[in-house]
């Protein structure tokens, strides 16, 4: 399915993470994403960074095939998920989506 916008594909991205450890996988997965960033970044080891996709998808896509049972949006959407991402995770920060 084509979306014409970010605002038109997060329903659809929230409807693929309705499964709670689904999301507290993604949230993990980014956190150490900016934890392993603000790290390479301070401490200049930016041979670092290439965890970063590996901890962020490795993550995410343990929720979705073990838990949601279902394909992640990133093979179809690879640019509204990137962003569907982080707007879930700041929406679960700020508590605004159930953690």
């Amino acid at each position: 399915m084509h979306y014409a916008s970010f605002r038109a594909f997060y329903p659809y991205y929230l409807s693929e993470h309705r499964n709670p450890i689904c999301r507290r996988l993604h949230f993990v997965g980014s956190s150490l994403v900016l934890l392993v960033l603000g790290l390479a970044v301070f401490s200049a080891r930016w041979q670092l960074l290439w965890l970063l996709p590996l901890i962020g998808y490795g993550f995410a896509w343990l929720g979705h095939f073990l838990f949601e049972k279902n394909r992640p949006a990133t093979f179809r959407h690879p640019f509204y998920s990137l962003l569907g991402d982080w707007l879930m995770f700041w929406q679960i920060l700020t508590r605004r989506l159930p953690f």
